[in-house]
């Protein structure tokens, strides 16, 4: 995490991790490679398809997808997560995602969702069917229809 070709980031990783473990030491805890993990960002987790990342770890963050499409490569994943964050990020700071203009528009979140489900699938072809189960967005989206 200290490899020269990580100064542009500000060593985003190494900084990362050293955040996770003052906030497990801050709460008390032992620290362990699996608290550390469960601490990180979301940020972090699409920095390890940015190309810098990706090289020094030689690829291997790319077998989390083992179902994607063959010509699915560390690009398109690095860009769908970077939309996906991006629109969370929207959300998370209250800005405004179902306009255009005047009128209602959901769909740059119907096409982040079928992203989101997209990509759950390529981790596991279930995954996708279990996070249906507890998605209540369609319905949401319908009832503003309907007003």
């Amino acid at each position: 995490m200290n490899d020269n070709s990580l100064r542009h980031s500000k060593f985003f990783l190494k900084n990362s991790v050293e955040k996770a473990e003052r906030t497990i030491r801050r709460k008390g805890g032992a620290i362990s490679s699996g608290k550390v993990i469960s601490e990180q960002s979301f940020g972090f987790w699409t920095s390890l398809f940015e190309t810098h990342h990706y090289r020094l770890i030689g690829g291997v963050i790319i077998h989390c997808f083992p179902n994607k499409p063959n010509n699915v490569n560390r690009s398109v994943i690095s860009q769908k997560l970077n939309r996906i964050r991006e629109f969370r990020n929207r959300v998370y700071h209250n800005e405004p995602i179902c306009f255009n203009g005047p009128n209602i528009d959901f769909s740059q979140a119907e096409d982040i969702r079928d992203e989101i489900f997209e990509m759950l699938s390529w981790i596991d072809s279930d995954l996708s069917t279990y996070a249906e189960y507890f998605n209540g967005i369609n319905t949401k989206i319908d009832q503003i229809n309907n007003i």
